[in-house]
């Protein structure tokens, strides 16, 4: 099964399970091949040169050493093409599907020497990748009001891969409707979003990590959408004059944009509410910022965040921001918000551990004794 197609320089994202956002100046193909520069040096791999004849042929196999989200399969795929475009790849998994420790999800075919010089560069972007992907996964699904007990069950996900197997052919089992992982606020889903907390670099990637892992998309730049933070409010002389500064070089420039604006008490939302009702404005999402305030014995108060969403009473957009973390994003969700944005999700990521082996009998009987196999 083969994730993408490279065809010269141009490369198809028509057959990735989930698509890249898009950039309009972000150069991915650019990006591979600064990786493979900064780690080939003006000498290239010394020690496959001095090691492994250039015509050996070898397959390698891509083995997970603990349980999480893939996220990277169809950048390997690139990766390895740009090194050798000879090289064929082949998955049991998809962007977005869940691995557990010790299977082996994919596998690679080809000269030695090229994959081992691909190997670190493929590795590092899936790992980063995985890591950011199985971190919304959980905030997905912790939100969403699912036990993340089960979520770190090997055999709750094997039903639920069961379950979306017979759904997929007109099957449905009758125990699906009585799941007792249910979500809790059907009526008013919120939304994972990431924020611009990204590897520099690597922003693109970062976000497509989010899409796979499940959350939505915040901004991709400055360029893209309008954000009135507190440094603009301070600097315009308040919330108003801001958002009057904002409207007019809209409008000036012809230009359709969406527009946030950070308010940090519930007077300045009322700020806005009121020059909103006076005045056309392009405004389309409120921030509610710090207004979940953490408590002494670890749990959250979000009263002052749900006093927000009451008087903004579905006029726009409302985003929760400050103490995000996967033991409160449950409570934040029951707030009413239309997005809930964490920066952790990229710029404190663990990367999920995976190796690419190519005596995987060898690197199987070493990843038990040492336990990450």
């Amino acid at each position: 099964m083969s994730a993408t197609q490279v065809t010269n320089s141009r490369i198809s994202y028509e057959s990735f399970a989930i698509k890249p956002p898009v950039h309009p100046t972000y150069d991915l193909k650019g990006i591979i091949k600064l990786a493979l520069a900064e780690d080939a040096g003006d000498r290239g791999d010394v020690t496959c040169l001095a090691t492994i004849p250039l015509d050996m042929e070898v397959e390698a196999y891509f083995l997970a050493k603990e349980d999480g989200i893939i996220a990277g399969i169809a950048l390997a795929e690139m990766i390895f093409h740009e090194v050798d475009p000879s090289l064929e790849v082949e998955w049991s998994k998809n962007d977005g599907d869940f691995i557990h420790k010790g299977l082996q999800f994919g596998k690679v075919h080809g000269r030695a020497h090229n994959i081992i010089v691909a190997e670190r560069v493929v590795l590092n972007f899936m790992q980063r990748m995985s890591g950011i992907a199985t971190l919304t996964k959980v905030s997905v699904r912790l939100l969403k009001g699912f036990d993340v007990n089960y979520w770190q069950c090997w055999e709750y996900w094997t039903e639920i891969a069961k379950w979306l197997n017979w759904l997929e052919r007109g099957r449905l089992s009758p125990l699906y409707h009585a799941w007792p992982l249910a979500m809790a606020n059907a009526a008013h889903p919120a939304y994972m979003l990431e924020t611009r907390k990204t590897a520099p670099g690597l922003r693109l990637l970062d976000k497509w990590a989010v899409l796979i892992g499940g959350g939505r998309n915040h901004r991709m730049g400055l360029f893209d959408m309008v954000m009135i933070k507190d440094n603009h409010i301070s600097t315009a002389g308040g919330v108003t004059n801001a958002l009057k500064a904002v409207d007019l070089y809209l409008e000036q420039n012809n230009l359709q944009l969406e527009v946030e604006v950070e308010t940090r008490t519930l007077e300045e939302v009322e700020e806005v509410l009121h020059y909103a009702s006076q005045t056309k404005t392009f405004l389309t999402r409120i921030m509610l910022d710090n207004m979940v305030v953490p408590l002494p014995n670890g749990d959250v108060d979000i009263s002052m965040l749900k006093e927000a969403v009451r008087l903004v009473n579905g006029r726009f957009e409302t985003e929760a921001s400050g103490n995000v973390t996967l033991d409160t994003v449950h409570k934040i969700g029951q707030s009413g918000v239309t997005y809930i944005s964490s920066g952790s999700l990229t710029h404190s990521v663990k990367a999920l551990d995976i190796s690419l082996k190519i005596d995987t009998e060898l690197a199987l009987k070493v990843g038990k004794r040492t336990g990450r196999a």
